[in-house]
């Protein structure tokens, strides 16, 4: 097998232009600044989150796409604090709300939709200004994903450990999974984006909703993105469970109990009477989580897959045991070695083709050649 070296400097380069690219857009000026992250809903209502911060404007007159430029938005991102108690207007089509930042600058929209929206997108466009004293300031604008109608499932799959591996809530392992020499090509699991492409799609151009938690903090938000595109797996809201509130005064994580349950019973709400398809690991305690969902939600859970990341026999044994009670319940849980066992499954229930199946199939046996 082919060694490939590392390249410390060329990863240092790659890392500073994903980590500074939330600074570009404003080239180099300083000020309030609102950044909104993909939002999510349904043709009835909507859902949205963002920060609004302001930030040093040092540096403005180096020209961009240098590595000292990208130094200095590094500082520039690191230096930024959030802005409290500022209203923040959305509006999407006919409707628009205002909605005011927490103590970190943070705001989260939940709006009506109160006129109807283009039936054949899945992706519409939001707009966000800032107010102060009721006037307008900055603005912007993002994605908000709303499933095409007569969908038959949708998907919410974790991140850490279940797409990629191990690095979502470690950033020094993440950085280097992604941006060291080669790295990209070993920081998912091996055949996952075939078999996530294959559950969006479906049998046609379903374009399922294809929803992702985390327990890693939104500062991460710009690396997952590159995660994503690096592996062509689906693009879809990240819904993470916290922000990690880390800063002088408060050393620690805030702490995510319950978050993920949480989440998810919103979206089951949000969607109405559409079945879900539930994604984990063993490593964490999403076996016992989704176990709960489908105890609450008895007919809205089609199949939770779990992948086996670790090897203890009574971990394993105890997975079972809740696979047993969520067959009591009506549902179907599935404790996975690797994505070619999920798929088989998903083709035996009619969610994926054969085709699909055959695609992740191969892409699985083509990155198993590549050394972890």
């Amino acid at each position: 097998m082919r060694h490939h070296g590392k390249n410390p400097l060329r990863a240092l380069r790659k890392w500073l232009s994903v980590y500074a690219r939330p600074m570009k857009s404003d080239r180099g000026r300083g000020g309030l600044v609102i950044h909104p992250y993909r939002g999510y809903g349904s043709h009835s209502e909507v859902f949205l989150m963002g920060r609004v911060f302001r930030q040093s404007g040092v540096g403005e007159s180096i020209e961009q796409g240098g590595v000292l430029r990208d130094l200095i938005d590094v500082f520039r991102r690191l230096m930024r604090r959030g802005m409290s108690e500022v209203n923040v207007a959305v509006r999407l089509g006919d409707s628009h709300t205002i909605v005011p930042t927490d103590a970190d600058g943070y705001f989260e929209a939940h709006m009506a939709i109160d006129g109807p929206l283009e039936l054949s997108r899945v992706w519409h466009e939001a707009e966000l200004r800032v107010l102060v004293d009721s006037e307008e300031t900055v603005k912007a604008t993002t994605e908000i994903y709303i499933p095409p109608l007569g969908v038959d499932f949708a998907v919410i799959s974790d991140i850490d450990d279940t797409v990629m591996y191990t690095g979502v809530a470690n950033k020094a392992k993440m950085l280097y999974r992604l941006f060291l020499e080669k790295a990209d090509r070993r920081a998912a699991f091996p055949g996952v984006a075939a078999f996530y492409q294959a559950l969006y799609l479906g049998d046609g151009e379903r374009e399922r909703p294809l929803l992702y938690v985390s327990r890693g903090p939104w500062s991460i938000y710009e690396m997952l993105e590159e995660f994503f595109r690096l592996h062509r797996i689906p693009v879809g809201p990240v819904l993470f469970l916290r922000e990690w509130g880390m800063s002088l005064h408060r050393p620690f994580p805030r702490r995510a109990k319950d978050h993920k349950r949480l989440m998810i019973r919103r979206m089951l709400s949000l969607y109405g009477e559409l079945p879900f398809i539930l994604i984990g690991d063993s490593g964490q305690q999403d076996p016992e989580v989704y176990a709960k969902i489908v105890r609450e939600f008895p007919t809205r859970i089609k199949t939770i897959y779990i992948r086996a990341v670790n090897e203890d026999s009574e971990r394993d044994a105890a997975i079972q045991k809740l696979a047993q009670e969520v067959s009591d319940a009506g549902s179907t849980l599935v404790l996975a070695a690797d994505t070619a066992t999920m798929a088989r499954h998903a083709l035996s229930q009619g969610y994926i083709s054969k085709e699909a199946l055959a695609t992740v199939l191969k892409e699985e046996k083509q990155e198993r050649r590549i050394k972890i």
